[in-house]
């Protein structure tokens, strides 16, 4: 095994990702165009990700009619409308997915919990190999707030992003809450928060674990689809276990 990189090779061109594409998804309850701190660390990932040739999409959910439920399309259950469908198209044309959002009372926001809802009503759908369909993708996190809950807000986002079928690299997350209690947010004057070194230093490695594990996965043809086909443990073909007689 060689050496491993210096700081000097990681700004080479042998850490490019120009064919990787990663989507954000800021669930701030702000609608544009109002400031979003979460928005600001959002962007520190981005431009790191975008010097290294990665195509960036993000999105406000916010901004967007995401009816409540967990099925992949809820005007075909009762919602006389429904955003979510086409921003499913945005997000499974990403090999990265970030979630990012604000602590509320300790735990994630009411729009990060109705993004994961909708991400779990599409979870049972299938890619091209029988898999479920986020296999062969990256997810990280994002949290921001002025309160105590960055790992706790973490661990429910990280938890439900690999049992949907998503890769959660090692050091994926990343977050700031300054001092706990009223204060300042990550982006108001004086706040430290673009200075803070332990969180430049996280939302760093976080986004080059997120580059790495994509690039492995997506320039390996993604998950092997041996063991974790739904359509074989149907038939039987349970990667290891008997036959019951009930299938």
């Amino acid at each position: 095994m060689g050496a491993p990189p210096s700081t000097a090779d990681q700004t080479d061109d042998a850490y490019r990702f120009d064919d990787l594409t990663a989507m954000y998804v800021n669930c701030t309850l702000k609608p544009s165009p109002e400031q979003s701190n979460t928005q600001g660390l959002i962007d520190r990932s981005r431009a790191i990700m975008e010097a290294r040739g990665v195509a960036t999409d993000v999105l406000r959910a916010v901004d967007h009619d995401i009816a409540t439920g967990i099925y992949p399309d809820m005007t075909e259950h009762g919602f006389a409308t429904d955003d979510w469908p086409a921003l499913y198209e945005r997000v499974m044309a990403a090999d990265i997915l970030v979630l990012a959002g604000p602590i509320w009372l300790g735990d994630n926001s009411s729009v990060t919990k109705r993004v994961i809802e909708r991400l779990y009503g599409c979870s049972s759908l299938l890619n091209d190999q029988g898999q479920y369909a986020y296999y062969g993708r990256v997810g990280g996190c994002i949290i921001t707030g002025n309160e105590d809950g960055v790992k706790h807000c973490a661990m429910n986002v990280l938890y439900s992003l690999q049992h949907l079928g998503y890769t959660v690299p090692p050091q994926a997350d990343s977050g700031w809450i300054g001092a706990v209690g009223p204060g300042p947010s990550y982006l108001d004057p004086g706040s430290g928060g673009p200075e803070n070194d332990f969180t430049n230093r996280n939302t760093a490695f976080m986004t080059w674990n997120l580059m790495h594990v994509a690039a492995m996965l997506k320039r390996s043809g993604g998950i092997p689809a041996y063991g974790n086909q739904r359509a074989e443990w149907d038939a039987g073909c349970g990667g290891g276990y008997p036959n019951p007689d009930y299938r």
